[in-house]
């Protein structure tokens, strides 16, 4: 049985971003290919909470060859998908983040695959930071399609 969301679902709407995708590659320089979020619904810093949303779209540079006639979104995009979220928390943390500094990737465990991320989804990722330090940063990190956990794991990453 999968572990209850760190926020309510019901409370979240996929179209109200409070920060847009542009906002999002001003802290995550990820471009063309590896531009995973569209977009932040929410940061709580007092929970240490941040959720972001990906649409899965057609004509993805992934969806030609992984599994043809059924393209499922790649766990290792999942996985790229929650570092970018948690990587965004530390990099707009006017606490932590130092200017110039990129956060990177530093490592990813307890990682479970819960079903199947397809073109055409919404993915919605919630990171909850559980550690955050000088030179690292660790976020325990769930995605949800139509209400339902497809993806957890924990994620590190680092000033870079």
């Amino acid at each position: 049985m999968p572990p209850k969301p760190f926020v309510d679902l019901q409370s979240l709407d996929p179209n109200r971003l409070v920060v847009d995708r542009e906002g999002v590659y001003r802290i995550c320089p990820h471009r063309y290919e590896f531009q995973m979020l569209d977009g932040i619904l929410m940061v709580d810093r007092a929970e240490a909470l941040i959720v972001g949303v990906k649409t899965i779209r057609p004509g993805e540079f992934w969806e030609r060859g992984h599994i043809p006639g059924r393209p499922i979104f790649p766990g290792v995009l999942m996985i790229e998908t929650a570092a970018q979220l948690v990587s965004y928390y530390a990099g707009s943390d006017p606490n932590y983040a130092k200017p110039g500094v990129f956060m990177g990737f530093g490592g990813v465990t307890d990682v479970k695959f819960r079903g199947a991320v397809c073109v055409g989804d919404q993915i919605i990722m919630i990171g909850k930071i559980i550690d955050i330090r000088s030179r690292r940063f660790v976020g325990s990190t769930q995605g949800f399609v139509r209400g339902q956990m497809v993806f957890e794991g924990i994620v590190t990453g680092m000033p870079v």
